[in-house]
């Protein structure tokens, strides 16, 4: 059993694998989980298709999935509206992740909306960096793996 990268505690073959493969996201936090996901695992394709297209900014799936960042760990911290019965939603996340040698926070409130009946991401808003300060060496790892941040990605 594959753990799903967005943190869940399901398998990724039963949370964020059926969405890359076509099924519709209920929520757009399950959209948001499965778009951190699609990050590790360099799925442009599904990046593409899961970007409402006004807002895309001519980015392409090969430059998506050629992004030389390690995702290190998702937190959701908040969402609102989003579910079923809406047509808008926002999740507040942070994401952790390495570039070269450091590790970096995104914080930022992500706008979704639905297009033709399915959730798509449109924009989102980041927060100052001070606002998503790094785990201290005590503290758990973002990564999710239970163990403290100076055992494990720290």
């Amino acid at each position: 059993m594959t753990p799903c990268p967005c943190g869940s505690p399901l398998s990724y073959q039963t949370c964020c694998a059926p969405l890359h493969q076509g099924q519709a996201a209920a929520s757009c936090e399950q959209l948001m989980r499965s778009r951190y996901s699609a990050f590790v695992l360099g799925l442009g394709d599904y990046l593409v298709l899961s970007w409402h297209p006004d807002f895309l900014g001519g980015l392409t799936a090969r430059e998506l999935s050629r992004m030389d960042t390690r995702w290190a760990g998702l937190e959701i911290v908040t969402t609102q509206a989003g579910t079923p019965d809406d047509e808008e939603g926002q999740v507040e996340f942070k994401a952790w992740f390495i570039q070269g040698e450091q590790r970096h926070c995104l914080h930022e409130r992500s706008r979704f909306t639905r297009l033709a009946g399915r959730w798509v991401y449109t924009e989102g808003v980041q927060f100052p960096h001070d606002a998503c300060p790094l785990p201290g060496r005590n503290d758990p790892c973002p990564c999710g793996s239970g163990k403290k941040h100076k055992k494990c990605c720290g």
